[in-house]
């Protein structure tokens, strides 16, 4: 990925621990990296087609000195959000803060802190088989939306599925959707789960009747086995109602354990069924 560079913005702002800091303020020096792909604005000598790095410097002064934070940590990682869902065409940036004569009554120059975020793409399955399923579904779709850091990008066909592993249910409407998001892993399923549990869903019964279900198929490709989380799902490879909407919206991706792509994937499950 290709980069711009800021080095060395000096900013007055008030961040700190101490009152006085708040009070008084004190110098900051910021510095950026904007991944970003500049062949086209290189080939057409278009800055539309870049990333204008005086306005971004702008923004970072702006929000820097319109803002008090205690942490130096706090200061990036907001300014990291802020930037990367207002700038078009940026895909990650790194940031450092430092903050010059600290007040630790050390005789140090400066101290600093430094960060990466960057969006990252996740497929997300949606499932509901009580009460009104599709404004179940629907709802789901608008509160991840509303989620900061989050894009859905699409939204697959819902389709109506048998019930999996246990029948005695009614059938299912599921779906999937494709999204962009600032999140980790682990805060992308503490939303979730708060999305479901906004649509009162109860987990009473394993694979019982749910008014929302919303499970991560994909981040990245991103394998990971937790207490709390398994990625990729580990039960997507068997699914007819997870694959048949993953496969409209992305056919070609690759199942990073299985190294078959969804359309394989679908195709296998056909042959069992």
């Amino acid at each position: 990925m290709d980069r711009i560079r800021i080095q060395e913005l000096e900013v007055f702002a008030n961040h700190g621990v101490f009152p006085e800091e708040n009070a008084l303020g004190q110098k900051f020096v910021l510095s950026a990296v904007l991944y970003t792909d500049t062949r086209k604005a290189g080939m057409t000598d278009d800055l539309s087609a870049s990333i204008h790095y005086g306005e971004v410097s702008q923004m970072i002064r702006d929000f820097v000195e319109g803002h008090t934070f205690k942490l130096l940590e706090s200061v990036v990682e907001r300014l990291a959000v802020e930037l990367l869902t207002k700038v078009p065409n940026l895909n990650r940036v790194w940031l450092e803060i430092q903050k010059p004569w600290a007040p630790v009554h050390l005789p140090l120059k400066t101290v600093s802190v430094e960060i990466e975020r960057g969006w990252h793409k996740a497929y997300i399955a949606l499932g509901s088989n009580m009460g009104d399923k599709l404004s179940y579904l629907q709802q789901g779709v608008e509160l991840l939306e509303k989620t900061e850091g989050c894009r859905v990008m699409k939204v697959s066909d819902f389709i109506s599925t048998a019930p999996y592993g246990y029948l005695e249910q009614d059938d299912f409407l599921n779906g999937c959707l494709e999204l962009d998001t600032l999140l980790t892993p682990e805060e992308l399923l503490e939303r979730l789960h708060a999305i479901e549990l906004a649509a009162n869903r109860e987990r009473k019964v394993h694979w019982g009747p749910r008014t929302l279900d919303l499970d991560i198929v994909f981040y990245d490709d991103l394998i990971m086995d937790s207490e709390e989380l398994t990625i990729p799902h580990i039960e997507m490879h068997k699914r007819d109602f997870v694959l048949r909407p993953m496969n409209q919206l992305a056919p070609w991706k690759r199942h990073p354990l299985l190294l078959k792509t969804v359309a394989q994937l679908l195709e296998e499950i056909k042959g069992i069924q």
